[in-house]
């Protein structure tokens, strides 16, 4: 049987460096915010094994910016979320679990502030476009919200600096984890921020000409080739290892943020306006009955989840895998779960029903992994 084959329109946009990422041989696509992501460069493995070593261009456009500009933004946004944004400073990137009136996580972006008035939501895959604008009207806000032409790039890898160096100057190590820039290549003016969906360090470059992404691209990938530079995506053996949640995958609308294990962004304790504030506090109070937890599950390398697995105690069920990978640096087959509240501390022995219809052992295991949980 052929495998299915995702076919691509003009509603699965491209990106202005989808021909790059084509000529040097994407393996695969996934739709992420109605675009092209790509999913692998030869093996999952090899571009593991290359991401924690070396550097690599990944394109992200798909990580599409909400643009909330006007008198009224800085307390839309602050309405979006459970962070406590009141301190927050020009040149700053914050993590915003954006939630509902129900406390139900929405997405979970990275918010820019790129002025007083002016903020960027880099998000997840969720229409927060829609969202925000809904919410402006119902409001009666004055803001305008709108999808700016911008498509990240990142830039990830231990030699990352060093590669960023060569085409923006010393000036890329002074950004601090979580901070951006204003950086000019040739003449045109670019957020870098130090960031990206990768534990081993980098940056994203916020690319708002079509002509300059690929020529950016072209120069990154010459001067790379002094640092053994290739293509990548998202890897996910590294973000599994690294405890990086996916939005759609890990986590959905049927969460909230303290399941997730995202307390320390939720400041419920803080005076803001927030619409999902007061069931945030109501969960808390009350105490959530299920909680995302990693599992070092036993055995030969599993494959990856189509669909959730059970987990089991016994006969019950407790929970479910979300996402699992084999990790050679672990030695381990690592997976995020949720599970229930009586059975999410570390070192508890479950097991888990794998695709294949074996049942394996699963230790229950505090997020990140380390070697010692």
């Amino acid at each position: 049987m052929n495998a299915p084959v995702l076919a691509v329109s003009r509603r699965t946009r491209r990106t202005p460096l989808s021909s790059r990422i084509e000529a040097l041989g994407v393996g695969g696509y996934t739709v992420y915010n109605h675009m092209l992501l790509a999913t692998s460069f030869g093996s999952p493995v090899n571009d593991y094994n290359h991401l924690k070593r070396n550097v690599q261009l990944w394109d992200v456009g798909c990580e599409r910016q909400v643009q909330i500009q006007g008198p009224d933004a800085a307390r839309l946004v602050q309405m979006m979320t459970v962070r406590d944004l009141s301190k927050s400073v020009v040149g700053q990137c914050l993590y915003v679990p954006l939630v509902d009136v129900d406390g139900s996580m929405i997405n979970d972006p990275v918010a820019l502030k790129l002025a007083e008035d002016r903020y960027w939501l880099s998000i997840s895959d969720s229409d927060v476009l829609l969202w925000a604008k809904g919410l402006a009207y119902g409001l009666g806000l004055d803001v305008s919200i709108d999808e700016p032409n911008v498509w990240p790039m990142a830039v990830q890898g231990p030699k990352a600096d060093d590669l960023m160096v060569v085409i923006f100057g010393e000036a890329v190590r002074d950004i601090r984890f979580f901070r951006f820039a204003e950086l000019e290549f040739k003449g045109h003016s670019l957020n870098v921020a130090r960031s990206g969906w990768s534990k081993q360090g980098g940056f994203e470059i916020y690319v708002d000409d079509p002509v300059i992404g690929p020529e950016l691209w072209d120069a990154l990938w010459d001067a790379g080739q002094a640092f053994d530079v290739a293509p990548g995506c998202p890897n996910l053996i590294e973000r599994v290892e690294g405890g990086l949640l996916s939005y759609g995958n890990d986590m959905t609308r049927e969460h909230n943020p303290l399941e997730c294990g995202l307390d320390r962004y939720c400041q419920l304790d803080k005076d803001f306006e927030s619409i999902g504030k007061a069931a945030l506090v109501q969960i808390q109070k009350e105490g959530i009955k299920r909680a995302v937890r990693g599992l070092k599950i036993s055995g030969d390398p599993v494959s990856s989840c189509v669909e959730a697995w059970p987990i089991h105690d016994g006969n019950k069920v407790v929970g479910q895998v979300t996402t699992a990978a084999y990790s050679p640096d672990f030695e381990s087959n690592l997976a995020f779960a949720m599970l229930d509240r009586d059975h999410w501390t570390p070192g508890q022995i479950l097991q888990a029903l794998t695709p294949d219809g074996q049942t394996r052992d699963a230790v229950v295991s505090e997020l990140p992994f380390t070697q010692d949980n």
